[in-house]
């Protein structure tokens, strides 16, 4: 039997007070529990009318528009920061320093500006500069600073990745002839996608719930027509709620899909090994 090297294992009075602890913990937690619900109750967050108001049609379909211009707003900023991640990294990894300071000066700049405050200068110049209508002014503005922010940090990721990779990958790619547009294509960035591709992920769920910034932009994403909704219903918990849910699922669905991108190319690996090693035997000895 495995002995922990950490503690000694508690004895039968200790099991014995762990057991009581346990039990006044959860009898807490469900008394915590009811209050909450019976609080609830008295403030009529549970009166069948806000249920019925928020399963309405119109409802629904207000909810779903919103849904959709988040979603829109996502998948634009979501590719144009990949694009614009993955050409700074390219940049900041050049050898001519003309390529290379600028794109550190530009991935600099843009970390260190709040994306509040970007959202709303890009909303101000488009206000002052065009006549687009006030929608489309609100998503240019979000999807603008969404992307030069977390395109500025996907550089960062892509950069990290591509450093994770060992040298002796390079190395074996330059040795055979390849140049080094072909080894960063072919050779460092499909091993390092296995590297970035957790990060990623991550910083694609924080672009879809920073879509909701586009409510001081008077973007009408899903926040915004949710406290439409929430006007109507009578009931803005109830409704923020029934919001947070939907950005769950979201995101759990970009979490499922991580991990199935995930598996893929691992199993796609072992073939990539195989490659290398064919490129390492390649090599002259000595």
């Amino acid at each position: 039997m495995a002995v922990s090297v950490l503690f000694d294992e508690p004895g039968p009075k200790a099991r014995a007070r762990f057991r009581i602890y346990n039990i006044v913990f959860l009898l807490l937690l469900a008394a915590a529990i009811w209050y909450v619900i019976d609080k609830f109750n008295d403030a009529g967050q549970f009166d069948a009318m806000i249920y019925e108001r928020l399963s309405e049609s119109g409802v629904i379909k207000e909810l779903r528009e919103g849904l959709f211009a988040t979603l829109k707003a996502a998948a634009i900023a979501i590719v144009l920061s990949l694009t614009l991640g993955m050409l700074l990294a390219v940049a900041r990894l050049s050898d001519r320093a003309w390529i290379r300071v600028p794109a550190t000066a530009f991935v600099e700049f843009f970390r260190a500006i709040p994306l509040v405050l970007m959202i709303i200068f890009f909303f101000l110049v488009l206000a002052v500069q065009t006549k687009w209508a006030s929608e489309t002014q609100g998503l240019v503005a979000l999807v603008a600073g969404l992307t030069l922010y977390n395109g500025s940090v996907l550089c960062e990721v892509f950069r990290a990745g591509v450093n994770a990779v060992p040298k002796g990958q390079g190395e074996a790619a330059y040795a055979v002839g390849m140049r080094k547009n072909q080894v960063m294509r072919l050779v460092l960035i499909p091993q390092a996608v296995k590297f970035m591709l957790p990060a990623i992920i991550s910083q694609c769920v924080v672009v879809l719930k920073d879509t909701s910034l586009g409510y001081i932009v008077t973007y009408t994403e899903l926040l915004r027509a949710s406290r439409i909704v929430a006007s109507y219903a009578g009931s803005f918990l109830i409704t923020y709620l029934l919001v947070a849910v939907i950005y769950i699922v979201m995101n759990s669905i970009l979490s499922a899909l991580a991990y199935w991108l995930e598996r893929r190319l691992s199993s796609r690996g072992r073939g990539s090994a195989e490659a290398v090693e064919a490129v390492h035997d390649q090599l002259p000895v000595g």
